[in-house]
C-alpha cells in the first residue's frame, strides 16, 4: 500500500513539474526516410526539438526545412547536420507549418512544443551564439 502511494505521488509530481515548465507538446514526428510531415498549428512562441541517431557516426545526415502549410512557401532551412545529435530551435512567429525532413541512414525525431512567453529567455542564445530559430 505504501509503495503504491509513493508511485502515485511520483506520477503526480512528474505531471505537475511538466505543466509548470510551460511547455506543451503540439506534435511529434519520427522516421527513417525523407518525408514531408502533416501540418501543425502553433500560436507562438514555439520550439522545434530535434534528435538524430543511427548506426554510423559519419555517413548520416539530416536536413529540416520549414514550410508555410497554407501557401507551400519555403520559409527556410532550420536544421542541417551530418552528425548524430540533438538540438532546439526557438520560433516566435505563430502559424500553420509543415516540415520537409531529409535524412540519410538516420533515425530522426522532431517534437513541436509550444511555450509561454516568459519561457523565451530560457532559450535565448548565449553571447556569441547564433540566434535560435534563425532561418538560413
Amino acid at each position: 500500500m505504501k509503495l503504491r502511494l509513493q508511485i502515485i505521488a511520483c506520477f503526480l509530481l512528474a505531471a505537475l513539474t511538466q505543466n509548470a515548465s510551460g511547455e506543451e507538446l503540439v506534435r511529434e514526428f519520427k522516421g527513417t526516410s525523407t518525408m514531408t510531415t502533416a501540418s501543425f498549428t502553433v500560436d507562438g512562441p514555439w520550439l522545434l526539438d530535434w534528435r538524430l541517431t543511427g548506426e554510423y557516426d559519419t555517413l548520416l545526415a539530416l536536413d529540416i526545412v520549414l514550410i508555410e502549410s497554407r501557401t507551400g512557401r519555403h520559409v527556410g532551412r532550420v536544421v542541417h547536420t551530418k552528425r548524430k545529435g540533438n538540438g532546439l530551435k526557438l520560433f516566435e512567429e505563430p502559424g500553420t507549418y509543415q516540415l520537409r525532413v531529409s535524412t540519410t541512414l538516420g533515425r530522426w525525431t522532431v517534437k513541436i512544443k509550444s511555450i509561454d512567453e516568459d519561457e523565451i529567455e530560457k532559450y535565448s542564445p548565449r553571447r556569441g551564439m547564433r540566434t535560435p530559430g534563425r532561418i538560413e
